[in-house]
């Protein structure tokens, strides 16, 4: 299990799926999982930390494990198999619940645990991270090179 950092949500373009993005630090790469809207907003709201009129269903597992004394330890995301992403959320007793990804996701975001991954998830369903300021350099550069002349290095004396 590696440790990921839950970035965010986000709509994708192309076909406006929504996804909750992992990123892995140290091999650079960003786990993608489709999620349903009212995860997404789950997840979005409290990592923006705004407050709801009323608890929310992962307000009330946070509060159920409060009330019970028993902290969640982590979320795992174990397995992706068919398309989908297997998670469990590893309780300070020791027990193991299973659990959709975004929703193990949406409770460690607001009990503050950490999310880790199955090393074999990142690297089947992990995709690079890509700087949009650096790759606008390499473009330029490449366009450079398609049209650069041996008469544009010329030293004029």
């Amino acid at each position: 299990m590696v440790p990921v950092e839950v970035l965010g949500v986000r709509q994708q373009q192309r076909d406006q799926e929504i996804v909750v993005l992992l990123l892995d630090d140290a091999s650079e790469l960003v786990v993608p999982i489709v999620i349903g809207p009212r995860e997404a907003s789950a997840i979005a709201m409290a990592q923006a930390g705004l407050p709801t009129p009323r608890p929310m269903t992962h307000d009330l597992l946070r509060d159920l494990l409060d009330a019970v004394g028993v902290r969640l330890e982590r979320a795992e995301i174990v397995a992706l198999d068919g398309g989908i992403f297997f998670a469990e959320l590893v309780l300070s007793n020791g027990v193991r619940l299973d659990s959709r990804a975004s929703d193990a996701i949406a409770v460690a975001v607001r009990t503050g645990s950490p999310v880790l991954c199955s090393a074999e998830v990142v690297a089947t369903a992990g995709v690079e991270v890509v700087d949009v300021a650096q790759q606008e350099e390499v473009e330029k550069f490449r366009d450079f090179l398609d049209h650069v002349q041996p008469e544009d290095f010329s030293v004029d004396e």
